[in-house]
């Protein structure tokens, strides 16, 4: 029964060190002019002017295979697109806005009869949920959009411009 005592205190001490641990910061003022997501890999990656600044580790909406077709499917969108909003009084921290749906995406979900959707969003935590923090990370539970912890983005928010480009791989 001690074992088994011991092993618990341990369990439980490695997953708040994991959850609390910090990690590496982007400098204030750094040029965040790319970003992409690879889907696959659960990564967000950050750059400046080619040099990878940044590797971020994000969770997505509960059915995160393929491009997102139609509002309420829970998918990300998959290609080329632009941050067109900074929001810091979001539901969820804070937020960068994703130019989701573009054209092609309006004519396809035109096509099957459905509404492309809309308000993808680079977001955070739901506020006052914060202490989950990075296990956000262990699970798809977003509506489509790409989730940080809010420390993460509020990095990003203070080095991404409004105009950036953001490449959504599968």
């Amino acid at each position: 029964m001690k074992r088994l005592a011991l092993l618990f205190i341990v369990l439980i001490t490695g997953l708040v060190i994991y959850n609390l641990y910090p990690e590496p910061k982007l400098s204030l003022n750094t040029d965040v002019n790319l970003l992409i997501v690879n889907k696959s890999k659960h990564q967000l990656l950050a750059f400046s002017n080619g040099n990878l600044l940044k590797t971020y580790t994000v969770s997505f909406g509960n059915n995160p295979l393929g491009h997102k077709e139609f509002e309420g499917d829970e998918k990300t969108p998959e290609g080329i697109y632009f941050i067109n909003a900074k929001n810091d009084k979001s539901g969820y921290h804070k937020n960068l806005g994703i130019s989701y749906p573009n054209s092609k995406d309006l004519a396809h979900a035109k096509a099957i009869g459905k509404s492309a959707g809309g308000d993808v969003k680079i977001h955070a935590l739901k506020n006052g949920r914060g202490f989950i923090n990075k296990f956000q990370r262990w699970y798809n539970w977003t509506n489509g959009c790409i989730a940080l912890t809010n420390s993460e983005i509020d990095e990003l928010y203070a080095n991404v411009s409004i105009g950036t480009k953001i490449e959504i791989n599968p």
